[in-house]
């Protein structure tokens, strides 16, 4: 890994992509497309750290095929979330279809396979934006849910490589609000947002709600399933205020 101090985002990105496209070009006509897996917590920039890697890896001649799905399209329907009494763990491991999931990345390596969407301003399955994707050469999954090898470590991978995103608790926290608030604040145009339930409470106690989610949710998730990811991951990329990467280090299966 480079040397991150003078440029460090741009140069830690053209690295992973390098290593990312390495792998990728080793691969066998069958061996279907590389399935990269980004995690880290609620707020860490899995989808952006994923679009400047598609980005990256696409940047040069004759560019590969890089798809990007996310995880967040295995969530159960809140319908079904809500009969199974699941509401307030969304986003833990049990509100997630972690077969459905396992076998969409199965499937896709053979062919064609569907992959549901999740929308944030809805803040369910949205069937209308589910996507076919037909073997990529290079398939990114972004989200959470992707501690499987901690849980199952016997079980087969269906990830070929996996990063994972760290940074300090405060910063996630701030990210987090900071995308809450934003969301709140898109709401005051769109009455259909899930948002915009929010909005007859004022500001303050938004962000209030905020702070219980964070602690009492996506905290709670992050200590107990989603950094167990981190200690198997391929590469840790850990980042500082703004987004910056500080560093790129290699895991235990690194």
């Amino acid at each position: 890994m480079p040397d991150p101090s003078a440029h460090p985002t741009s140069d830690a990105l053209f690295a992973i992509a390098a290593q990312i496209a390495g792998l990728a070009s080793g691969r066998g006509p069958d061996d279907g497309p590389l399935v990269i897996g980004i995690t880290g917590a609620v707020a860490s920039g899995k989808s952006t750290f994923a679009a400047q890697m598609r980005e990256t890896l696409t940047a040069g001649i004759n560019p590969p095929w890089v798809e990007i799905v996310c995880t967040d399209g295995f969530l159960m329907p809140n319908a079904k979330l809500e009969q199974m009494g699941l509401m307030d763990q969304k986003g833990f491991p049990p509100s997630y279809d972690t077969d459905a999931l396992h076998a969409a990345l199965t499937a896709v390596r053979a062919g064609k396979a569907v992959f549901p969407t999740y929308s944030h301003v809805t803040y369910d399955i949205d069937p209308a934006l589910a996507r076919t994707l037909n073997a990529p050469d290079i398939l990114i999954v972004e989200g959470l849910n992707l501690h499987h090898r901690a849980v199952a470590p016997d079980a087969p991978d269906p990830l070929d490589l996996l990063i994972y995103l760290d940074a300090d608790e405060a910063l996630l926290e701030s990210w987090f609000t900071a995308r809450f608030m934003g969301l709140y604040d898109a709401a005051e145009r769109d009455p259909g947002s899930f948002y915009a339930r929010f909005r007859p409470m004022g500001r303050e106690a938004t962000l209030g709600i905020a702070k219980t989610v964070w602690d009492q949710v996506n905290l709670k998730n992050l200590r107990e399933h989603i950094i167990r990811a981190r200690d198997r991951a391929d590469l840790i990329v850990r980042k500082g205020e703004g987004h910056e990467i500080e560093a790129v280090e290699a895991g235990q299966r690194g």
